[in-house]
């Protein structure tokens, strides 16, 4: 049982402050119809409803979405358009926060999911749980012989790391195109990669799969719920 200004609060309805006009404002009842207008009652989450609807996700939120171009994976609004414009408003208002797991830079495309489970961040991002992600790269120039031998030994040293990368899985597509399988999330990291072993600038970078997850039909900037128990243990 928690307070329904707390819940009302945490699942973006309204601040605290604003609950006592918003329980005026709209129908905040049991499934009963048992209407509350006291922002300090205990309530439990599962039998609110608002305007007739049960409350939006109280248990959390897990979604994926089809990263389009042009993006990015931030809540600051000078850098420009962002993943989490695309949600429903009242998302960007919970709390936790909605926050992408992992990211994907403006000039990247792909699988990308957004939660605001804090653990389940934490838990998808650690390399010690080798998540497998799949990207499709296309470069400038034709990628030369032996790079599936030099991801996969786990030795690529990165500029500026002072670890080598852990060893990732290559598949050549075309003389200009590859797909490179990473475990880890580091910055800007198949990119740098296929400079740092194959001196190649990649033009085009698409993320097709995150763990056992792939788009499907999902088009670019569509976006849909996961279950929270998607990555259990």
């Amino acid at each position: 049982m928690r307070r329904l200004d707390q819940i009302l609060a945490n699942l973006g309805y309204c601040s605290r402050r604003e609950a006592r006009a918003f329980l005026k404002a709209h129908t905040v009842a049991t499934a009963e119809d048992e209407r509350w207008f006291d922002p300090s009652e205990k309530v439990d989450p599962a039998s609110v409803y608002v305007d007739g609807e049960p409350l939006d996700q109280p248990d959390g939120l897990l979604v994926m979405l089809h990263k389009p171009l042009g993006l990015v994976c931030s809540h600051d609004p000078r850098e420009g358009s962002s993943v989490y414009d695309v949600l429903p408003p009242r998302w960007r208002d919970r709390n936790p926060i909605v926050t992408s797991i992992g990211r994907l830079d403006k000039e990247t495309s792909g699988l990308l999911l957004l939660t605001d489970q804090s653990a389940l961040v934490h838990r998808l991002t650690s390399p010690r749980h080798h998540v497998p992600k799949r990207y499709r790269a296309i470069v400038d120039r034709d990628l030369p012989p032996g790079l599936e031998a030099v991801f996969a030994a786990g030795t690529l040293q990165l500029e500026g790391e002072e670890t080598p990368c852990l060893p990732a899985r290559y598949e050549a597509c075309g003389p200009r195109e590859a797909v490179l399988t990473v475990t880890e999330g580091r910055y800007h990291q198949v990119r740098r990669m296929f400079a740092a072993a194959g001196r190649c600038t990649v033009l085009s970078l698409h993320r097709e799969q995150f763990g056992d997850l792939t788009l499907g039909s999902l088009g670019p900037g569509q976006w849909k719920l996961l279950p929270l128990t998607t990555f259990s243990p």
